[in-house]
């Protein structure tokens, strides 16, 4: 966890931040150790997104209703090496992808979220569900006894697809960075901002769309019709859900209501990738270790090298290094997405417009000031 600021010192870091935001720097430190970390890493997480990405659609796909997809994680190639594979774990985590899209349904929030409650939806989940159980007329009387329990799988298959549509974005972003970075282009973490902002308003507008084909008709969960957008309707539930808020790890806190480990409201749920210790990543339980560890196989040359000759364990604690990389990328993906949903262009010299874009940035840093933001610019470099 991060450290408690005292009310005076965290005003005077959201003052500081702000007018670091305003003259364009970002709210990591901009640095060449700082750079190459950053969009190394993010080399290897676009990888790892679209393998998650091609997953997340392939199950909204193919095995909603599904009571048991125990192929769920093969994308279809089920033979025996697959399978061989995937009892020795020579595979991607899949798990690390479900356990994301189950926050971003736990949490909500959204025109997504908003949606899924909409007689529209229920109209038409109940025509897909009776028609995928056409002849089954024991799970057709299940669902009379049950009416809740299918069309709550399918707003969980509804997340599957607009997570998996939304990293398939993120990964092209990612990727390109990388390669712009490699053609000498990105010299700067602003840059880095820059660069995946730029992406994010390119597609802020890019059209949700879960349809699914049954036998020859068509059935469309979520519609363009909705309007359910990329960055408004998936991208801001998926920072606030995933970046802020998460979810406590199993074994690590103590569930039972009266240890009072856990807050009451999820509102207050401070467990996101901002707030992440990376020191118990490699721990039985803690799900970003399956991302460490699918990242690991992806890293480019220079970083694995950097691993391998920053650290006095050298490769011995990679995930935890990998980890912290991984946090300081996220810091600069939180900044563009603060720079493209503030009010006002943060350069603006317009008196009102400022005060309106300081209030907005408040809110914002209030909270990033209690994440790990400051134990990572304080490393040395």
């Amino acid at each position: 966890m991060a450290r408690t600021l005292t009310k005076s010192s965290k005003s005077l870091l959201v003052e500081e931040y702000i007018t670091r935001l305003e003259q364009g720097s970002a709210l990591l430190d901009d640095s060449p150790q700082n750079l190459l970390e950053v969009v190394g890493i993010l080399k290897s997480y676009g990888v790892v997104l679209d393998a998650y990405s091609i997953n997340l659609n392939y199950i909204a796909d193919t095995q909603f209703l599904k009571l048991f997809p125990f192929f769920k994680y093969f994308n279809g190639e089920v033979n025996p090496n697959t399978i061989a594979k995937f009892m020795l774990h020579d595979r991607i985590n899949y798990e690390y992808a479900e356990y994301c899209m189950k926050g971003m349904f736990w949490h909500g929030g959204g025109g997504l979220d908003t949606y899924l409650d909409t007689p529209e939806f229920a109209a038409e989940t109940e025509r897909l569900i009776k028609a995928f159980y056409r002849y089954n007329p024991l799970l057709l009387a299940l669902h009379k006894v049950f009416p809740d329990f299918l069309p709550e799988q399918m707003r969980q298959m509804a997340y599957y697809s607009a997570l998996g549509q939304f990293w398939r974005v993120m990964s092209d972003i990612f990727i390109n960075l990388s390669d712009s970075y490699d053609q000498g282009e990105i010299k700067s973490i602003p840059d880095v901002v820059q660069f995946v902002l730029d992406g994010l308003v390119a597609d802020a507008a890019l059209p949700i769309i879960y349809q699914i084909k049954l036998r020859g008709q068509e059935y469309n969960i979520i519609p363009k019709s909705a309007d359910i957008t990329f960055l408004m309707d998936t991208g801001v539930p998926y920072v606030e859900a995933i970046f802020f808020r998460g979810t406590p790890f199993a074994g690590t806190v103590s569930y039972n209501a009266q240890a009072y480990e856990i807050p009451y409201d999820l509102g207050m749920f401070n467990y996101g990738a901002l707030y992440a210790d990376p020191l118990p990543i490699g721990g039985a339980g803690i799900p970003p270790t399956l991302l460490m560890q699918d990242m690991r196989h992806f890293l480019p040359d220079y970083l694995h090298q950097f691993y391998e000759t920053n650290s006095v364990r050298g490769l011995g604690d990679i995930r935890v290094q990998i980890c912290e990389s991984f946090q300081k990328s996220m810091f600069c993906v939180t900044t563009a997405a603060v720079k493209g949903l503030a009010p006002h262009p943060l350069d603006t010299q317009d008196l009102e417009e400022k005060l309106a874009n300081r209030k907005y940035l408040t809110g914002w840093l209030n909270r990033i000031l209690e994440s790990q933001l400051i134990k990572v610019n304080s490393q040395k470099q």
